[in-house]
Order: C-alpha cells, then sequence, then structure tokens
C-alpha cells in the first residue's frame, strides 16, 4: 500500500487525525519552549552535526577503536551486515544460555531487523517493556512513532486493550490505572527475564562504553536483573570521545519530548560481576548510504523525533502510513536506501516547507535530501503511472509561459463559475475535505505585475 492510499484510511476518522495533530504540534511546541532557554542552541546543534560529520569521515576506525575498547572492558562484540545475521547472533546467544523468557527496552534497530517475529517463530518469548512497546504489542501494530510508538491511540483505546490482554475493569481509561496495572504485570517478565536486550543511543569510540536513555528505567530494570545483557547498535550512533556526549544528551531530551533531558541517561561500560554484556554492531544499509554523499547525512540522526512532531504530512496522516520503522520525514529519507520501489511514495509525502529540517538538532538538510530522492525516484520510473504522467504533463505547462498563463486565466474562470456545493465536495475536490478554497482572484499576479511595470 502506497502512503497516499495508507494515510485515506487514517484520515478518514476526521477526529483522531484532528486529535494526532494536535497532540505533536503540543509536543512541537514544548520543544520549542526548551530551545528558547539556551542561548547557545544553534551553536550546539553546529557542534552536533560537526562532531557526526567527522565520525562518518573516519566509520571504520571509530567503530574499530570501539570493538578494542569494549573487548578490553571484558563485552563481547558481534558484527552483523544485514537484519539476518543480527537476528541470527541474538538467537545464538540466547540458546547458548538455553533462555526462554526476554525482556526488551525500546530499541528501533530491533524493530528495524524485525526481531521479535524471528525469536517468536524459534519458541521464544519476547517481552517489550517500555509502555507504548508494550501497548502496540498486544494489538500486534508496529510503532507509529520512534519516541512515542502508541501515540496514535487514545487512552480509551488502551483501556479496551488492556480489559482484553490484562483484565483491567471494561471501560477504565484512568491513566495513572492504567499505568499501574502495566507496571505491576512487567514487573513479574523482569524478575523472570534470562535475557535482557536493549538498544543504543550513543556509543563512545574512546571508552567502549556506550548509553541508553530511557524516561521509564524501563531498560535499566532489564539489564540489572537479567543475567545476559545483549545491546543491538546501528553502527551510526558512534561518536569519537566521551567529553562529545554532553552535547547530544542536551540536545536529545529537548529536541524529542521538550523535556531538560530524559529521566534516565545509563552508561554501561562491563558486566557487572555474574553476567555477560554482549554488543551487537549492525549495518543493514547504512554503509550504502555512507556511500551516497547527498544523502550520507541522514546517518547523523540521532532519532528524536523532531521532524515528525513539525512535519504537517506527518501529522495529518500518521506513522504507520508510512510502512518503514522509522517513518516521518527522516524515515522517507532511509527508506528509498533499503528499498526504492517499495518506498517510491514516501520522499513525495512532504510540502518541502523545510520545518523538518529547521528542528533537525543535528542539521540534516531533511527537505532536501527529500527533494534530491524524488529525482532519482523519477529517473529510476520508480513512480506510479498516474504521477509520472502527471508530472510529465506539469513540466510540459511550466516550461512554457504563456501556456501557463492561458490555463491560468481558464481556471480562474472555471472556479468563479462553479457553484459552491461543486466546488467544495469532497469527492469531487478532494482540497475541500479539510480547507476551505479560497475564492480564485479576479487576475493573476503576473497580470498584475505587466500592468504596474508599464
Amino acid at each position: 500500500m502506497t502512503h497516499p492510499e495508507a494515510a485515506e484510511r487514517f484520515t478518514a476518522d476526521v477526529d483522531r487525525t484532528t486529535w494526532h495533530d494536535q497532540s505533536l504540534w503540543f509536543i512541537r511546541q514544548k520543544r520549542d519552549r526548551m530551545t528558547y532557554q539556551l542561548p547557545e542552541w544553534e551553536q550546539l546543534r553546529e557542534l552536533a552535526s560537526q562532531i557526526k560529520e567527522h565520525a562518518l569521515s573516519r566509520l571504520d576506525a571509530y567503530l574499530e577503536e570501539f570493538e578494542r575498547n569494549a573487548q578490553a572492558n571484558g563485552v563481547q562484540v558481534h558484527w552483523a551486515a544485514d537484519a539476518q545475521e543480527h537476528n541470527e547472533i541474538v538467537l545464538r546467544i540466547i540458546r547458548q544460555h538455553q533462555a526462554q523468557r526476554i525482556v526488551k527496552s525500546k530499541s528501533m534497530l530491533t524493530e528495524e531487523c524485525h526481531l521479535n517475529p524471528f525469536l517468536e517463530q524459534h519458541g521464544i518469548e519476547v517481552v517489550d517493556t517500555d509502555l507504548g512497546e508494550r501497548i502496540i504489542q498486544f494489538t500486534n501494530e508496529p510503532p507509529s512513532h520512534i519516541v512515542m510508538p502508541a501515540i496514535h491511540l487514545k487512552k480509551e483505546d488502551v483501556g479496551r486493550i488492556f480489559h482484553e490482554h490484562l483484565g483491567t475493569p471494561e471501560g477504565e481509561s484512568d491513566p495513572q490505572r492504567l499505568t499501574e496495572t502495566a507496571r505491576q504485570h512487567l514487573r513479574e517478565k523482569f524478575v523472570a527475564a534470562d535475557v535482557a536486550i536493549s538498544g543504543v543511543n550513543f556509543a563512545i569510540a574512546e571508552t567502549g562504553g556506550f548509553v541508553v536513555c530511557t524516561n521509564e528505567g524501563n531498560a535499566d530494570l532489564g539489564v540489572t536483573l537479567a543475567p545476559v545483557h545483549i545491546a543491538c547498535m546501528g553502527i551510526e550512533k558512534i561518536i569519537p570521545k566521551l567529553e562529545h556526549l554532553g552535547v547530544f544528551t542536551r540536545l536529545l531530551a529537548r529536541s524529542a519530548t521538550g523535556q531538560l533531558s530524559t529521566t534516565y541517561t545509563s552508561h554501561f561500560h562491563k558486566a557487572r560481576p555474574g553476567q555477560e554484556l554482549h554488543i551487537v554492531l549492525v549495518d543493514n544499509g547504512r554503509t550504502t548510504q555512507l556511500g551516497r554523499p547527498d544523502f550520507r547525512n541522514s546517518l547523523k540522526c540521532i532519532r528524536c523525533g523532531a521532524c515528525m512532531n513539525t512535519c504537517p504530512v506527518y501529522r495529518r496522516s500518521g506513522g504507520h502510513s508510512y510502512d518503514f520503522t522509522v517513518p516521518g520525514p527522516i524515515g522517507a529519507i532511509l527508506s528509498p536506501n533499503i528499498d526504492l520501489k517499495k518506498h517510491s511514495s514516501l520522499p513525495f509525502a512532504s510540502t518541502l516547507c523545510g520545518s523538518c529540517s529547521d528542528v533537525c538538532p543535528v542539521k540534516i538538510d531533511i527537505h532536501v535530501q527529500l527533494y534530491k530522492w524524488r529525482q532519482l525516484i523519477g529517473q529510476a520510473n520508480a513512480m506510479p503511472a498516474g504521477k509520472r504522467l502527471g508530472m510529465k504533463g506539469l513540466a510540459a505547462v511550466l516550461a512554457r509561459p504563456k501556456v501557463y498563463a492561458r490555463l491560468g486565466r481558464v481556471a480562474r474562470k472555471m472556479l468563479a463559475m462553479t457553484p459552491y456545493a461543486l466546488s467544495h465536495n469532497g469527492k469531487l475536490n478532494p482540497w475541500a475535505i479539510a480547507r476551505e478554497l479560497p475564492e480564485p482572484p479576479k487576475e493573476s499576479f503576473r497580470d498584475w505585475y505587466a500592468k504596474t511595470q508599464m
């Protein structure tokens, strides 16, 4: 299903679409208030961008340095070329310990690799311990947002899900009582877990350590109690030195949720006594993106979700309409790198307004990269036939100023003559479904300019 088709299903529920839009814009406003409090905000963004640029330029060297230092700390380091190899490495570690019960904190990489269904196919129970992730795990859905995976659901939806799966009273929708139910349910899973899996927010080459940021403390609880900790990490998460970390932690929470910092910023360097610590370093298309000069900057992403919170298309169409692990503007850049044909509609799911680039804490030129993907998709004839023909026709008109001017005059006259009931009929004119059609001007800017300049 293409993005327009999936978005049409989401927007059919007008109330939910409006609520989703307003909820994400509320987070965007919190982000703005936090950034205004830091006079050095733009300097932090520039510094973070430069650090990432440097790290990507010497990615191989820093990954090898990280491996050496992690191994010196007693950590077992594994390398995975793709999702399949990542999943097989995790399965092998689990089987070495004859483990059956796995707790997992939020990790977009494991979502990208589809780790949960892979392990479940081999008879291993996986419990997502992030509250939002656990909710959507019950409904067998993917995350719709990389920071707030269940943002598309209302508290009444959560109450219904918990009633079905956790036995809460029917109709219960009080957030505090629902959260307490989830807490008690997950504590049992933490205590019984044989293996804990976590993601990685930042890895430091200089120390061989890594950092996991959460607001619920679920990652800490899982890896503290379980005898085996497996950390799954995309290779782009590396930064050179420990002194660089503070730049990113100041940017991350402010950009993601409008907080001063995440509630838990946990550092891991070695396993506790009696525990094993494994790190799986995953490529899965990242080196391909690194080799694309126009798109390598997308690997700077720190997964804050700020571009999603501000994007007018994402806010109105929902994360599931992107059919990719990372939705929104940044996902629309990453996805064609994985499968150009399958995700060819995503770079067009943008107004190119540039708001995503404006809020990106590491200054990724997101809207520019979306435009460049559109060119490549067009050159590869990977867009739908209707869009391809429409773009060719539009290009022919825009290349001929006189034809464009004549068609504009015809359109203004036709719109002026069209009855209101027809011009604002959603079936005949989709533009009018969610917005008022403006009254056509009596003359174009071109005509006005020609008269005033004579």
